[in-house]
């Protein structure tokens, strides 16, 4: 067919389109967090550690099974992009495909962060997060999306022609590479797509088009993890400042973030449910 030959609708074309949609996953026997004891060890929560992430970089964190890490906005809006991997196996890293096919588009307190196959189980529920109150705007916008991939050098150049060396993609190679004694291109393949911290994103209603526009965070906000399982955490903070205009700039205002980690008298959680790596089996 001629990419110019016009394609006419069926004469049930309305009656198609008026089928009405299934969610994909029955998520009703989804193991739910056990929320009200998450609350009762946050009330214990001492900080053990700090990282500040400064602008147009990476940097990566270590998170104890059982602790609680939060990713804070410190000088000034900024958005932040999220890797999590096992920290003893990096093969098994966060999966936003299924934790978006699981929960929704964007994520908030009580969703959960899920692994890569084979393991496929949670490594993180988030616990709170201060722009809870955003919900959807008006042009389908929310923040903390698991839709957007990262900003990087390879689209970069497709687009543009140039090379830029401070995507997301790069802080968190280097990061990785720096905190696992790595070449760059041995890290690169275990970086993956993000959770984009504190971005707002949704999709064109006219072109469908993933959109950005301002992050409302502000200094003072955070959004908060509770690690199901031990976490080399990897955080850039991302060249577009606060994705108001564009990504992948030298030009966009930029601010660091920090990463606090806390530990939680461990006896609150002594009935809590670790989860262990998927138990199906394959048959071959």
């Amino acid at each position: 067919m001629s990419s110019r030959e016009t394609v006419t609708a069926p004469a049930d074309a309305a009656e198609r389109r008026a089928v009405k949609p299934v969610v994909c996953y029955p998520v009703e026997t989804l193991p739910v967090p056990d929320m009200d004891l998450l609350a009762r060890a946050r009330e214990t929560l001492v900080k053990v550690d700090e990282v500040i992430v400064p602008p147009r970089e990476g940097a990566t964190f270590s998170v104890p099974k059982g602790h609680f890490f939060r990713i804070l906005s410190i000088d000034g809006p900024q958005v932040g992009d999220l890797n999590l991997w096992n920290a003893d196996d990096l093969t098994e890293r966060f999966y936003s495909g299924k934790t978006r096919a699981l929960h929704a588009t964007h994520v908030t307190t009580g969703n959960r962060l899920w692994s890569t196959f084979p393991n496929l189980r949670p490594m993180a529920t988030i616990t709170h997060d201060t722009l809870g109150w955003y919900g959807f705007d008006e042009y389908g916008g929310s923040v903390h999306d698991v839709i957007g991939t990262r900003c990087d050098p390879y689209t970069n150049r497709l687009l543009s022609g140039g090379d830029y060396h401070h995507c997301c993609h790069s802080n968190l190679t280097r990061a990785l590479a720096g905190a696992k004694g790595m070449s760059f291109s041995e890290a690169e393949p275990f970086v993956h797509d993000v959770l984009n911290v504190f971005m707002c994103t949704g999709f064109t209603a006219d072109t469908h088009q993933y959109f950005m526009k301002a992050s409302p965070v502000r200094p003072g906000d955070f959004i908060e993890f509770f690690a199901e399982i031990d976490l080399l955490g990897g955080l850039s903070a991302c060249p577009g400042g606060d994705c108001s205009a564009k990504h992948s700039s030298d030009v966009a205002v930029c601010h660091p973030l920090k990463v606090e980690i806390f530990k939680p008298d461990m006896d609150t959680l002594k009935d809590w449910p670790f989860p262990e790596r998927n138990a199906y089996v394959n048959p071959a």
